[in-house]
């Protein structure tokens, strides 16, 4: 058995010149928008990321209601280290009473979330599911807004998120290289979904980071199954229900593999998980270092192929949960 204290490794994001942990802290859960988190617990989660090597932590002023940056705010300023030990994202654009992608609004929202955050700048500003703005605004309002607040040292990096993969080249082939320096997709590059994957090599040419969120397509690849709300059809649900089960059968945990399959394509910078105890922490480090240090189990992951073989790449549209 290796030693637990064994740390994720660190991939260049880009061009902007950050290494992130492969294995990235998702702060949602802080906003208690799975269930409560004590401030104790967001803490001692943070604290376990840390010190295993986790130095990428992402947030929304969306997230509980601006609830997550501020619980990821305690917890950073308890760990007691430099500033620039630690990477930090969060958003604009989307908030509880809704999106307003306006220079007004979100030049307000990051001085909003460095307070929240008890921060005096974060790496990464990114905007908020941009398939619910206009795309139009987004790069010749929202961007430019986004350039005078890394001019004035607020944010370093500009990114974009969304699910559809067409919003990024939307955006991308319309801004001047290098405006922005990262995007952040969901749900497209996982065991079911590989969408992703095609688009790697035009980001590449972008100089653009790539972030892949939701490694298990927002609980679909889970014992558990997906929540009530899942928009994934019944068959992809029933599919992904197949897989876990096969690998419950053979002893396996469909999301520790799922996890490993997002991270081993080197094109992706961090998979960032949502994650809201020690016990999370543990098992999603664990899952990258043996993947490190053993590889996947190709057996197993070709198996669970097969059967979500006649769901692959099945996507479903955005949806305001």
């Amino acid at each position: 058995m290796w030693k637990t204290e064994s740390k994720v490794n660190l991939r260049e994001l880009g061009n902007t010149g950050l290494k992130l942990s492969s294995v990235g802290f998702g702060a949602s859960p802080l906003g208690n928008v799975f269930g409560p988190v004590s401030e104790q617990d967001a803490i001692a989660s943070v604290r376990r990321a840390f010190h295993l090597g986790i130095n990428f932590f992402d947030t929304s002023p969306y997230y509980g209601g601006t609830l997550s940056e501020t619980m990821l705010g305690k917890s950073l300023k308890a760990l007691e280290v430099p500033r620039n030990e630690y990477i930090v994202s969060t958003k604009c654009g989307r908030y509880a009473d809704g999106f307003d992608f306006s220079a007004e609004r979100v030049t307000k929202s990051i001085d909003e979330s460095l307070a929240r955050l008890q921060l005096d700048y974060v790496d990464i500003l990114q905007c908020h599911d941009i398939e619910f703005g206009n795309l139009d605004q987004i790069v010749s309002e929202t961007i430019p807004a986004l350039q005078k607040l890394k001019e004035v040292g607020k944010i370093r990096h500009i990114g974009i998120t969304g699910l559809p993969l067409e919003v990024f080249t939307y955006v991308l082939d319309r801004v001047p290289p290098g405006t922005v320096d990262v995007i952040l997709s969901y749900c497209h590059y996982s065991v079911n979904d590989t969408t992703l994957e095609d688009l790697l090599p035009y980001l590449k040419s972008k100089g653009v980071g790539v972030i892949s969120a939701s490694p298990l397509a927002m609980g679909l690849l889970t014992h558990n199954g997906p929540p009530e709300w899942h928009p994934a059809s019944p068959e992809l649900k029933s599919a992904c229900k197949d897989a876990a089960n096969y690998c419950k059968e053979k002893g396996k945990n469909i999301s520790k593999l799922a996890m490993q399959f997002s991270l081993s394509n080197r094109g992706i910078s961090s998979v960032l998980v949502g994650m809201n105890s020690v016990r999370q922490v543990e098992e999603n480090v664990a899952a990258a270092v043996e993947l490190a240090i053993f590889g996947m189990d190709v057996g197993i992951l070709r198996e669970v192929e097969a059967i979500l073989e006649p769901v692959k790449n099945q996507t479903w549209p955005s949806g305001i949960q």
